[in-house]
């Protein structure tokens, strides 16, 4: 891929829409085990990663509309719609439920059902919730992928400290709606005193209010955004990072996804390198294996990204001590 230089083997998304397999040809395949793919998001800026989802299920065995049925059921954002749309599936008498998107989606899988085998991937918080009490020896009829937030926005805050002149004030943008919100807000405060940074802290918890973030974020003449990863900003990706380019500020996102989207730089785990993974333990289990025998994957892998078009449209320059660091550049 011309473009991009990478220093590590990376994942590529696959491509493909989403649309749903066709009833004649389910019909003419009665026997195939059908899989619920149930996300919290929407398809639109998802898609890529139900691709990547497909790509591990296809490398355990299994192929879409060739030997399994998928069925596709997005929140669009709205988790009070979680509820009704894993009974659908259940309904459906799905053989697993893949719930991705995070811990609200696989609270809302697990108190839905306890036989059903359900393959998650979410973030860390989920570890703090009881829905999963071991990664070595999932209990029930749970595992999955654990993403790590914890802590991340601190890293980010230094990153972007590299970036944007020394006497700017930052921004941190989070959900004040999730329960590790007030963890990271001590956490990044404490990072901010370490290097001598001014920060103040932005919260959005519903989508609406990412806009009126940004204004503030301009009012204040903020020299940099640190965004929070969780799945409402997620949803919002192509509007964060055109909101980021129409107020020029330097921002920096915990997923590789924004950066090949446009976004400046990004530092976390792979959001796609988790759906792989859950694809094949969907098709591991498939095949026959237990849940309780899978442990819960936890990637220890950070990847930064940096996307030197959407630096050279900010008229930044990116230091060499970050360039050095950088597992993707995007020319």
């Amino acid at each position: 891929m011309s473009g991009i230089r990478r220093r590590d083997f990376v994942i590529l998304l696959g491509c493909g829409t989403l649309a749903a397999w066709p009833l004649a040809a389910r019909a003419q395949q009665p026997g195939m085990p059908v899989v619920g793919f149930l996300n919290a998001g929407s398809a639109a800026v998802f898609s890529e990663l139900a691709a990547t989802f497909r790509q591990g299920l296809d490398e355990a065995g299994y192929v879409e509309g060739r030997n399994v049925i998928i069925e596709y059921r997005w929140a669009e954002g709205r988790y009070d719609r979680l509820p009704a749309l894993v009974a659908d599936l259940l309904n459906r008498r799905v053989a697993v439920i893949a719930s991705t998107g995070g811990p609200a989606v696989v609270e809302a899988a697990a108190a839905a059902t306890t036989t059903v085998p359900i393959v998650f991937v979410s973030s860390d918080i989920i570890l703090k919730t009881g829905v999963i009490t071991s990664l070595n020896r999932p209990s029930r009829n749970l595992t999955g992928v654990v993403m790590s937030t914890s802590a991340l926005l601190s890293k980010c805050l230094q990153f972007l400290d590299e970036l944007v002149p020394k006497d700017a004030t930052i921004g941190i943008l989070v959900n004040p709606n999730v329960s590790n919100t007030d963890e990271d807000k001590e956490n990044i405060q404490t990072a901010a005193r370490q290097i001598g940074r001014q920060i103040f802290i932005l919260t959005a918890g519903k989508e609406a209010e990412i806009d009126t973030a940004f204004a503030t974020l301009a009012e204040r003449y903020a020299g940099g955004l640190v965004v929070q990863g969780d799945l409402i900003y997620t949803n919002r990706r192509d509007d964060l990072i055109a909101l980021a380019a129409r107020y020029a500020i330097p921002t920096i996102y915990m997923w590789s996804e924004f950066t090949a989207a446009g976004g400046l730089i990004a530092y976390g785990n792979s959001l796609a390198e988790g759906y792989r993974q859950a694809g094949t333990y969907t098709g591991r289990i498939l095949h026959g294996a237990k849940p309780a025998d899978l442990p819960t994957m936890q990637p220890t892998r950070f990847r930064f990204t940096i996307n030197l078009k959407t630096a050279k449209a900010l008229g930044l320059t990116i230091p060499a001590s970050l360039l050095i660091l950088a597992d993707e550049v995007i020319e």
